[in-house]
């Protein structure tokens, strides 16, 4: 469960993890559902039979749907600032997809706080390591470092 605090202490967060979420299951509904949404139906995601063919043995995850659970692994593992009035998608500044994700896999993310900068009074740019691990797998799925905006009342 993610923290909440007031923002005159997010300086004290600087550099240490905020959370871990919870496990996420990846199935290829999900997997089908995404490449229905995105347009991206290239077989190593979608054809079971012949993405057994491959070296994976079996679809994988697009890259950009492991990308897309920053959103569910924020709500379980950043920081809440008190007063908030929305936070906001701000972008990446790097992302880097390092391990395939096969279907019917659990990832599951963390999350540390690196710079905050209050862009304008009450509007908090916080800058994040993300990283996606899979379960009994070393090496993460992805690394990034991703941007928020959080906008807090006075």
């Amino acid at each position: 469960m993610a923290v909440t605090i007031n923002s005159t202490a997010l300086t004290d967060y600087i550099g240490k993890q905020s959370g871990v979420s919870r496990w996420f299951t990846i199935s290829q509904e999900q997997i089908d559902m995404f490449a229905d949404a995105t347009h991206d139906h290239q077989f190593i995601h979608v054809d079971v039979e012949k993405a057994k063919e491959t070296p994976f043995g079996s679809t994988i995850a697009h890259g950009f749907l492991s990308l897309s659970l920053l959103s569910a692994i924020a709500y379980d593992a950043s920081i809440n600032l008190e007063n908030t009035i929305m936070g906001l998608n701000y972008g990446f500044d790097k992302i880097r997809f390092l391990q395939p994700v096969k279907v019917n896999s659990k990832v599951r993310g963390s999350m540390v706080l690196v710079d905050v900068l209050e862009k304008r009074p009450n509007e908090f740019l916080l800058t994040w390591n993300v990283t996606i691990e899979i379960e009994s797998i070393e090496k993460p799925a992805l690394t990034a470092q991703w941007l928020t905006m959080t906008i807090v009342s006075a």
